[in-house]
């Protein structure tokens, strides 16, 4: 039976999606919630991992990279005027959809994974991302069928 762990934290980001017509064209921020799951078949010293130094790095990255900045995608016009300024931003690759910005933090939960004691196969199984109280976003992890290596 696997077993799951779950790392909450919140960050304040603006972001802009001027590809998709409507109000998100428009540079505005959110409160995000991002919700970080972390799987393992067994346990390893009753652990799927330990959450201070998993909670400490992957806050750490977020607050950071993203926390009261602005998330750009590639080739925004904005993303050299804000730099010029000084102002805190990350270009997400693509753009800074809920979407790709779960995805992106399913791929840094994981680099963080990776140097860290852990049980045996350990993963991050899924990243929930809320931008508002009624827009989110789920990532997970790929279903691996039966009988394939990994």
């Amino acid at each position: 039976m696997p077993h799951a762990v779950t790392v909450r934290h919140n960050f304040e980001t603006a972001h802009r999606i001027p590809h998709l017509a409507g109000k998100c064209e428009n540079l505005h921020g959110h409160s995000w919630w991002a919700e970080i799951t972390v799987t393992a078949a067994e346990l390893a010293a009753g652990t799927v991992v330990e959450f201070g130094t998993f909670k400490r790095e992957l806050r750490a990255w977020i607050d950071t990279h993203l926390d009261h900045g602005t998330m750009l995608g590639p080739g925004d016009p904005l993303l050299p005027v804000l730099r010029a300024e000084r102002c805190k931003v990350f270009e997400v690759e693509g753009w800074p959809t809920v979407e790709n910005v779960a995805a992106l933090l399913a791929d840094v939960a994981g680099d963080v994974l990776t140097d860290l004691v852990r049980a045996p196969g350990a993963y991050v199984s899924r990243v929930h991302l809320a931008e508002t109280h009624v827009n989110a976003a789920t990532w997970e992890a790929p279903t691996i069928p039966a009988g394939a290596v990994a």
